[in-house]
């Protein structure tokens, strides 16, 4: 009997035996990062700039593939049905957990159809407009939209996007709705603003930031809790009269679900290691951002934020009663 049992435990450890040698090996290639916006966004630089540190300490490219459409949901969905062999992630943002309100028909589940790696960073929204518009401070933009309301355009880029939440957020802050001109990306949004095509955006500081200090946009206030170093002169939300609108938008890594629990661990120390990279924090904190402290660069901190800000977000969405689907 005992060499029955001896035998089933030696086949039973060979069996796994090749599994365990595989995820040690790993990476042997190259890997895809998907972003799921258009290149030259918030996300995709991000996405980049972590791609090019985790490359060095893994010793393999990590290459960073733009996979738009659908409020990042394709791209997610992307790498949701890809092979779970460590060689296809994701870096997105909140839009992974609004999608799931958002979105009543996903080809996937933000909870059960992923691996966690880790957070990244968590990127504070301003509050822009076009040259010229008339409002000189929040105050001053809040009662002149409500007074036009009919209008004023506010300019996002698509369904799910940051910009996109953003305004909504702020439209249901000041209990006003305003007509809204979605575009395919960051960049388009963006040109039509300082060309005066639309009037005013949310968007992320790492999109925003060397226009405002250019000048090139009127800036009215920045949603974090403090001022940022590198717009000291930006009112937070809060200091304009709009407490409650404090919030970020953070990004994080994942993989297909049933990817190794030792290769995730491994992206996840990969993660840890490109966030302390000099140049990351550098290039973080000129597009008035930094990385995630290494406690929250794990599988646990980032499944937990997925979490919170689902129950966050869903009963806004459903207020408002927008659905992308």
């Amino acid at each position: 009997m005992n060499k029955i049992v001896a035998s089933l435990v030696l086949a039973a450890a060979c069996s796994v035996a090749p599994l365990a040698a595989g995820a040690q090996g790993w990476p042997e290639r190259t890997i895809t990062m998907i972003v799921p916006f258009s290149a030259g966004g918030p996300t995709d630089t991000v996405a980049r700039l972590v791609a090019e540190a985790m490359s060095r300490d893994l010793g393999q490219q990590v290459i960073v593939e733009n996979v738009g459409g659908a409020g990042g949901t394709v791209g997610a969905a992307r790498v949701a049905a890809a092979e779970a062999d460590g060689y296809t992630v994701l870096l997105h943002h909140i839009g992974m957990a609004t999608s799931a309100t958002l979105y009543r028909k996903l080809a996937y589940n933000p909870l059960e159809s992923f691996e966690y790696v880790g957070l990244v960073t968590e990127v504070p929204m301003t509050i822009i407009a076009r040259p010229g518009f008339p409002a000189d401070d929040l105050q001053g933009l809040i009662s002149y939209v409500k007074e036009n309301a009919d209008d004023v355009t506010y300019a996002n880029a698509g369904i799910g996007a940051a910009s996109h939440l953003c305004g909504m957020l702020f439209m249901s802050e000041i209990d006003t709705q305003l007509t809204t001109v979605p575009y395919q990306g960051t960049g388009p949004a963006m040109t039509d603003l300082l060309g005066g095509q639309v009037d005013f955006m949310c968007d992320q500081t790492t999109n925003t930031t060397s226009q405002i200090q250019a000048g090139a946009v009127k800036a009215y206030a920045v949603t974090s809790a403090e001022r940022l170093d590198q717009l000291p002169d930006l009112p937070t939300t809060a200091e304009g009269g709009l407490a409650s609108m404090q919030f970020g938008i953070w990004h994080g890594i994942y993989a297909p679900k049933g990817t190794d629990a030792a290769v995730v661990e491994r992206m996840s120390q990969s993660l840890q290691v490109a966030l302390q990279d000099q140049n990351v924090i550098d290039r973080f904190a000129a597009l008035a951002t930094s990385p995630e402290p290494q406690e929250n660069a794990t599988p646990a901190a980032l499944k937990a934020k997925v979490e919170s800000e689902i129950a966050r977000w869903k009963p806004l969405i459903e207020a408002a009663g927008v659905y992308a689907d």
